[in-house]
This record gives structure tokens, C-alpha cells and sequence, in this order.
């Protein structure tokens, strides 16, 4: 009998996280360099604990999430309408440690004035990759949480912002955000909801195309007044809504069914008729749509946050298999070409985060009444581009992760591919790429979104005293004139529109080099001046400013 080569009995270890804040330097920087020394003392060790949490136990209801989405029961055994959507239980586990991290309340709290919301935004950045995007009801809720606090009267403060902002899991509330309708997506003038007036209350008909929150518990949602007159629609009034009635059933709401999506798929999102549902009226009517972008304002900012979070957890599983994949004779982390890759990518992920943590601190300030009108217009303004700039560049970064992985990060059993599936809704949720920058022109147009932007070019600017700096201080003040230069010969509104695009990746590029010039005057790493200099060499020179 012949003796035959034994099939390899090796297997591929899998790649372990240990600790998702002790091992991110740069985010340890960060905070270290623009939290005051007592903050950071009292926070650091929170930060470290929910670090070791989320890159262990959360990672297992999120994968279990994952492959336990949720389900509509349209009728129960006796034909009765139910309309129940069965979650995984981890999906509530995941709900009760959002509420005791305080991942809302820390921003509402403001234990630590306006340098709250950037602690707060650091745990999300943690939490969210290991969080079946629970992120996303979250950030609903926190904005839901920021316009009461500005429009609600005293029953909403009295009660559902309360629960918003709670950290007991038993009396923690969440909410909706509900504007998609068929008749028009971002588009929110053509909605075909109605409010009718019945002896002082609002009763809603209507039709919600894409609710990612029909589990809340609360919804806010636009809808006119009036019907139709010439075909020219009434202008949109904001309302809440509980989902559900004191019994336990739904609130005139019919749950049509649950959304077949690319990813987020542990999310449940409906199709929703709102057959007769009580409602309140919030601020004044027909100011709708003005009030509810204090709502998605917060929620974008929380998309630029997932959307780095992300990043952040490619890079540190692809860093973590390059130590134990071996290929040619040695370990790939060995390798000069993958060596390159990852640099790539820990760059990639820094440079994007520097963005909607400024963000986090513009709106500390603005919630804790001390912002300035310059600091309130720059918010506006880089908002809408760091949401459509950083989801971007998370979808490059999650596939540039699954090919680190190779075969491996194509196996659907490897939970890798889910990163792409759910960082591709990012730019897509509050706002297409192309809508978010016509919204940049409405921050231009309306907020002097763009002497903000100078004045905050120049404050940085004129701070940069390092000589190892200068020449990036150069080159960047160039690209501010650049700009600005570009913007001096749009004549009419055809090219604003059509450069407003171009425009917002422009400014976005610069932005980020600004606060990195910032970061290294006040953090001078050697790994940050060169990841600063990479950033001027291969991203600032991408966007070329024409009118088209």
C-alpha cells in the first residue's frame, strides 16, 4: 500500500481584539490633547473598561445579531393583526448597555460642560462597530433628545426626554426619525402625509416608506396640515408621536413590512401606513422642516462617527492578522507592501476621525450656550461635508479590509464582509453625497458658512509656530486661497450647483489638514507629521477645483 501525503491539519488562528481604546493611540491623543487634564483623569478609566467591553462581549451580540435579524409576525394564530417584530435578544442587550454607558445621557448630563459631547462621541466611536449598528436608533434619539430640549413644551420635557436621556435600561426610551416617503426621499416637500385637527389633538394619514426605528418608542415625523391647493402642497409641520398606546398596541400604525436591505441587517426597518395616528404638534406649524434639522444635524454627526469608527475597526483587524497570516516564508506584517497597505489605512482612519470629533466639541459648546456665531456657522457648514466625506471613506477602507483578509475576508462566516454591507447605508442615511453638498450651499447661502470656514482657516494658521510645520503651513494656506479664489468666480447658481460637489470634498481635504496642522502643534508625534505629510501629498491633490 502505498504511503500518501497527509492532508495539512493547519487552520487559520482568527484575529482577536483585546482592547479597543488602550489599543488606539491616536484617539488617546486626541482626547489627551484637547480634554483638560481633570476630565481625562476622571474618564480614562471608563474609556479603558468600555475599551476591553466592546472588543469582547458586544462583539458577540452583534455577530449574534447579525445572524438572527429581525422578523414581522403580521397576525397571530386567531388571524388577529399583530404587527410584532421579533428582535434578537441581543439586539436588547445591546440597547440596555447603550443606556447604562450613558451613550445619549453623557451628552445631556454635561457632567463636563460643553467637553461632554466629545467623551460621549468617543465611547460611540467604540461602541458602534461592535454594535449591529445599534447606532443608528441612537443617534435618533439623541437628536430627538436635542430638539426638545429647543422646540418641546412641558409634557415632552416632562416625559420622553426624560427617558431619552436615562441610564436605567428599564426606563430608557428611544426614537424615530420618520420622513421617507415614496413621493420623495431626501426631497421631504413632497411628503403626502396629513395631519387632521380633532378637538385640539393631530390624527396623522399617511405613508412611511423607510422607518429605521419601528421598535422605538417614540417617532418624530413631518407631515402638512393642509391639503393640497393647485397642486402646490402646504409648507410641513413637525409632530411626535408615541408608536405605541397605553394597552400595548400600536398607535394607528400598520406595519406593512420589514425592509430587505444590503446591510444593516440586524436593524429592523419597516414600510409603515399610519392609518389614524395620534400626534402633537411640535414648535410652530409650518416651520417642520426647520425644526427637524436640529434633529438630523445630530445624526449626522453621528454618522461621521460610525463612519470613522469603522474605519478604526478595519484597520485594527487587518493589523491584528497581519501578526499571524504567513505567507512567503514570514509573517505578512513583515511584508514592505502590506506594510503600506496598513499604513494606509491607519492614516486613512486618523484623518477622517480628526473631522467629526471637532465636530463633537463645536456642538458641546453650542448645547452649553458659550459657541460663538462663527463657531454655530462653521458647525452648519462642516456637518453636511464630514458626513458625506467620511462615509465615503469608509467604504474604501472596508473594502480595502476585506481584501487584507484575501479569500478568507470574502466568507460570509467570517463576519467580515458585514463591514462593507453596513458602512455602504452610511452614505446613503441623512442624505446622498449629492444632497449633503447642496446642503453645504444652503450653510453657504444662508449661515456664512464660508467666512466661518476662512476665519477658522486663518485661527489655525496664524497658531502654527513649529518649524518642522512651515512648509505644510504653506501648502495648506495655498489650498485655502485656492479655494477661496475658485469660489470667487462662480457667477451664477448653475455653477455653484454643479462645482458644490467638488466644492465639498475640497473643503473637507482641507479641513482635515488643518486640524491635523493643529493636532502636531499641540501633539508633535514624528508618526504624526508624517501621516500629515502623506495627507498632503496623495489626498489634498485629488480634487481639483473647475467649473464644469
Amino acid at each position: 500500500m502505498k504511503n500518501h501525503t497527509p492532508y495539512s491539519n493547519f487552520h487559520q488562528d482568527e484575529p482577536l481584539l483585546t482592547n479597543e481604546y488602550t489599543q488606539d493611540e491616536f484617539l488617546q491623543d486626541y482626547l489627551e490633547t484637547y480634554l483638560p487634564n481633570e476630565v481625562m483623569n476622571e474618564i480614562r478609566p471608563d474609556l479603558e473598561r468600555f475599551g476591553k467591553k466592546v472588543a469582547t462581549e458586544l462583539i458577540e451580540y452583534a455577530n449574534a445579531c447579525e445572524n438572527n435579524p429581525p422578523k414581522l409576525i403580521s397576525f397571530n394564530a386567531w388571524g388577529e393583526r399583530v404587527d410584532e417584530i421579533k428582535v434578537a435578544p441581543e439586539w436588547e442587550k445591546l440597547e440596555a448597555v447603550a443606556a447604562e454607558e450613558g451613550l445619549v445621557a453623557i451628552g445631556y448630563e454635561r457632567k463636563y460642560g460643553a467637553h461632554s459631547r466629545l467623551y460621549q462621541f468617543a465611547k460611540l466611536y467604540l461602541y458602534t462597530p461592535s454594535s449591529a449598528i445599534y447606532t443608528c436608533p441612537l443617534a435618533m434619539s439623541d437628536g430627538a433628545a436635542r430638539l426638545i430640549e429647543k422646540y418641546g413644551d412641558n409634557f415632552l420635557k416632562d416625559g420622553p426626554y426624560k427617558g431619552l436621556t436615562s441610564r436605567n435600561p428599564k426606563t430608557f426610551l428611544t426614537s424615530g426619525q420618520w420622513m421617507t416617503e415614496r413621493t420623495g426621499g431626501s426631497d421631504v416637500s413632497r411628503s403626502m402625509t396629513f395631519a387632521y385637527e380633532e378637538n385640539g389633538e393631530y390624527i396623522l394619514k399617511g405613508h412611511k416608506w423607510f422607518t429605521s426605528a419601528i421598535t422605538a418608542d417614540m417617532a418624530f415625523t413631518l407631515a402638512s396640515t393642509e391639503q393640497p391647493i393647485d397642486g402646490k402642497r402646504a409648507p410641513l409641520s413637525l409632530f411626535y408621536l408615541p408608536i405605541r398606546k397605553e394597552d400595548g398596541s400600536l398607535n394607528g400604525i400598520e406595519v406593512e413590512a420589514l425592509k430587505d436591505k444590503l446591510g444593516t441587517k440586524a436593524l429592523p426597518t419597516a414600510q409603515l401606513s399610519l392609518t389614524g395616528t395620534q400626534a402633537r404638534l411640535v414648535s410652530e406649524k409650518g416651520k417642520g422642516v426647520k425644526s427637524i434639522s436640529t434633529l438630523f444635524n445630530v445624526t449626522r454627526i453621528y454618522n461621521a462617527i460610525s463612519s470613522v469608527s469603522y474605519m478604526r475597526r478595519a484597520y485594527a483587524l487587518s493589523e491584528s492578522y497581519s501578526h499571524i497570516r504567513e505567507a512567503f516564508g514570514k509573517k505578512i506584517s513583515e511584508h514592505i507592501l502590506h506594510k503600506k497597505s496598513l499604513r494606509n489605512l491607519e492614516i486613512a482612519y486618523q484623518s477622517n476621525t480628526i473631522l467629526p470629533l471637532y465636530l463633537s466639541q463645536l456642538l458641546g459648546r453650542e448645547d452649553c450656550l458659550v459657541a460663538t456665531e462663527k463657531e454655530i456657522a462653521l458647525l452648519r457648514i462642516l456637518t453636511p461635508i464630514a458626513k458625506l466625506y467620511t462615509a465615503k471613506s469608509s467604504i474604501q477602507s472596508a473594502s480595502e479590509h476585506i481584501e487584507m483578509f484575501g479569500g478568507l475576508g470574502y466568507l460570509e462566516d467570517t463576519n467580515i464582509p458585514v463591514m462593507l454591507r453596513n458602512v455602504q447605508t452610511l452614505s446613503i442615511w441623512e442624505g446622498t453625497t449629492n444632497i449633503l453638498s447642496l446642503d453645504m450651499l444652503r450653510a453657504i447661502e444662508k449661515d456664512n458658512g464660508l467666512p466661518a470656514f476662512q476665519d477658522f482657516a486663518k485661527d489655525i494658521l496664524n497658531n502654527i509656530s513649529k518649524e518642522e510645520l512651515q512648509e505644510a503651513k504653506n501648502i495648506i494656506s495655498d489650498k485655502v486661497k485656492i479655494l477661496f479664489s475658485f469660489i470667487s468666480k462662480l457667477s451664477n447658481k448653475d455653477e455653484w450647483e454643479a462645482s458644490a460637489r467638488d466644492i465639498a470634498f475640497f473643503i473637507g481635504e482641507t479641513a482635515i489638514a488643518l486640524l491635523w496642522l493643529d493636532l502636531i502643534q499641540k501633539c508633535p508625534k514624528e508618526k504624526y507629521f508624517n501621516a500629515l505629510n502623506y495627507w498632503i501629498k496623495f489626498k489634498m491633490n485629488e480634487n481639483t477645483l473647475e467649473i464644469d
